[in-house]
């Protein structure tokens, strides 16, 4: 199974995933949640068993704030109220007004967040990824110190992280664009939970290629490298399928408050096990090689015959 000398064709399937949703991304297809932009949130139950349309609850809603709210279904018989930071008083006249219209209601859960903790809570999210990238770096470095150009294998870990952290900032996009998800504290949660799975099956793979290159001295280093995939990828798929086959249950069965967060982390579970095997160990093959340098050479004309 020749995965390496078939690298650029994994390449562009990445690219060709990435690319419409950074393209989403630039259009404002990501939306923050109240956890990053302040606002409240209000998970309503209707004791008459059925939820009524989430359009007929926004009006009702807005009548009370005079501002525009997002309405959610959740459940056959619930929905998720998102709007401005209300006190303890407008939220008891937005029940009010609800049971007036569609019978007793439940209040299953009300957060409030300001806009200055949600800004906060923004900047010590980016901050968390970027902090996480640069000790993984120097932690993948130090792990292979006894190998030749260690810090190649660190960089092309943090080169696979930065591809599942791409893909899902351009799903997340695609689906506020398409859907009206919003990004709120369970993405950051399944992001940085996708990163260190991206990178744990990345090391397994690093590992094999450092105890081959100890027993194969003299075969080439991109034999080497394929013959490790293959190695690990009865492994890989073993445990990523483990995993997905779990995150597919509770994303059918675990309800709709949960539904986004671990649609977020199916996707990006594949996506790490698709960049361990296929990208990082590719981009040591490219770095040893050094690819790049026939990139854009020019090819020889081909003689014509005499």
């Amino acid at each position: 199974m020749d995965i390496i000398g078939k690298r650029y064709w994994f390449f562009g399937l990445s690219l060709l995933i990435i690319i419409p949703g950074l393209i989403a991304l630039g259009l404002g297809g990501m939306k923050p949640g109240i956890d990053f932009t302040g606002g409240s949130l209000i998970e309503v139950q209707f004791d008459s068993g059925a939820a009524p349309e989430p359009q007929a609850v926004r009006q009702t809603v807005q009548e009370v704030v005079g501002e525009d709210v997002i309405v959610q279904s959740s459940g056959a018989s619930g929905v998720l109220i998102k709007l401005k930071p209300i006190d303890e008083a407008t939220q008891q006249e937005i029940l009010t007004s609800l049971r007036k219209d569609y019978g007793a209601v439940t209040v299953l859960q009300f957060e409030s967040v300001g806009p200055a903790m949600g800004n906060e809570v923004a900047q010590r999210a980016a901050g968390a990824v970027a902090l996480a990238s640069v000790a993984i770096a120097l932690y993948v470095t130090y792990a292979f110190r006894r190998v030749p150009n260690p810090f190649r294998f660190g960089i092309a870990a943090i080169a696979s992280l930065v591809h599942d952290v791409l893909l899902l900032l351009g799903l997340e996009a695609m689906l506020g664009l398409f859907l009206g998800w919003e990004a709120d504290a369970l993405f950051l949660t399944a992001v940085l939970t996708v990163i260190g799975f991206s990178v744990h099956d990345t090391i397994v793979v690093f590992d094999r290629i450092r105890e081959n290159q100890t027993l194969h001295r003299r075969i080439p280093f991109e034999t080497v490298v394929n013959h490790s995939i293959v190695q690990t990828l009865d492994r890989s798929i073993n445990t990523t399928l483990t995993v997905l086959l779990t995150l597919f249950a509770l994303a059918l069965f675990g309800g709709a408050t949960t539904r986004h967060f671990i649609v977020i982390l199916l996707i990006g579970m594949f996506s790490g096990t698709y960049s361990s095997v296929f990208n990082a160990a590719a981009i040591l093959v490219v770095w040893e090689n050094r690819d790049w340098q026939r990139w854009f050479r020019r090819r020889p004309a081909q003689s014509s015959p005499s």
